[in-house]
């Protein structure tokens, strides 16, 4: 389907929440909780002991709200880490809109992926080779992080959110960082809509109907138990299309369904295809 952008919004009106993890236990902590701010990219996070609920509100209160406000938006993935009743009560307190990427596209917490990767690469320069310093080097990888200069933006989340280049002596005026921030903003439209032209681009036009036969992908996500020869299995049935082309697929052999990405999915030619109910382009829903 083609890629469709968050709305517009304000600085620390939306972050990005993930963990990650497990990693090699580094002074008795084995995750990361991170972050992300999705305008000027500035990311928070803490070495943590577990993944749990607990953790997650204590940050939220000690690292967002009482630094940047309460967000309108905070996104993260279905986790029970995240979605639960102590964390749902904390969001309605607060005002807070939480929403879910979903499994079969989790593109729509695409920002905290992304800085999940850059922290990683960071802690993989900076920490040892036994690897048992990260939770000691995190501060310094978001240090720099946070100070590197980021292309979508044309300028460091540091500058964004603090209004100076980190090591800039002379003080910056009130509608200097206004302008700084107004010319982020336009360039980070811009830039999402390159991203959308180039990944639409890139889409195979695909014609899928409800009852045809496809082999799906098997990618990153473990929708299956057990090793594949093949990188493609199925044959599976569709079942139903849904306008923003997610597809529900089911196992013709023990009737259990799965929603899936239209793009992970191809049409199977082995036998007489079922009469066709419905016709939907993925491409142009």
């Amino acid at each position: 389907m083609p890629l469709q952008n968050i709305q517009e919004i304000e600085i620390f009106d939306c972050w990005g929440m993930d963990f990650i993890g497990p990693l090699p236990v580094s002074f008795s902590n084995e995750y990361i909780l991170l972050a992300v701010e999705y305008v000027s990219r500035w990311v928070e996070a803490i070495p943590t002991r577990t993944a749990d609920a607990k953790v997650v509100i204590k940050f939220l209160k000690r690292n967002i709200f009482s630094r940047f406000g309460t967000p309108r938006v905070i996104i993260s993935d279905g986790g029970s880490h995240f979605c639960n009743a102590q964390l749902k009560k904390v969001f309605e307190q607060y005002g807070v809109s939480h929403k879910v990427a979903t499994a079969y596209h989790p593109q729509t917490n695409g920002q905290a992926e992304v800085s999940n990767r850059e922290i990683k690469k960071i802690l993989e320069k900076t920490v040892s080779s036994y690897r048992k310093e990260w939770a000691m080097k995190l501060d310094d990888a978001l240090w720099a992080y946070r100070t590197a200069l980021k292309t979508p933006l044309g300028l460091s989340p540091f500058q964004l959110v603090y209004g100076k280049a980190c090591h800039l002596p002379r003080k910056m005026q009130l509608h200097e960082l206004e302008e700084w921030r107004l010319n982020a903003y336009e360039s980070s439209k811009n830039y999402k809509a390159k991203v959308k032209a180039y990944h639409d681009k890139k889409l195979l036009k695909k014609h899928l109907e409800p009852g045809q036969q496809v082999f799906l992908f098997n990618s990153r996500l473990k929708l299956f138990p057990g090793k594949l020869k093949s990188r493609w299995s199925g044959p599976y049935i569709i079942k139903k299309i849904t306008k923003y082309g997610a597809v529900q697929i089911e196992n013709p052999e023990t009737k259990d369904t799965w929603l899936v990405n239209g793009q992970r999915l191809k049409p199977y030619f082995g036998s007489d295809l079922p009469q066709v109910i419905a016709k939907i382009h993925l491409q142009d829903a």
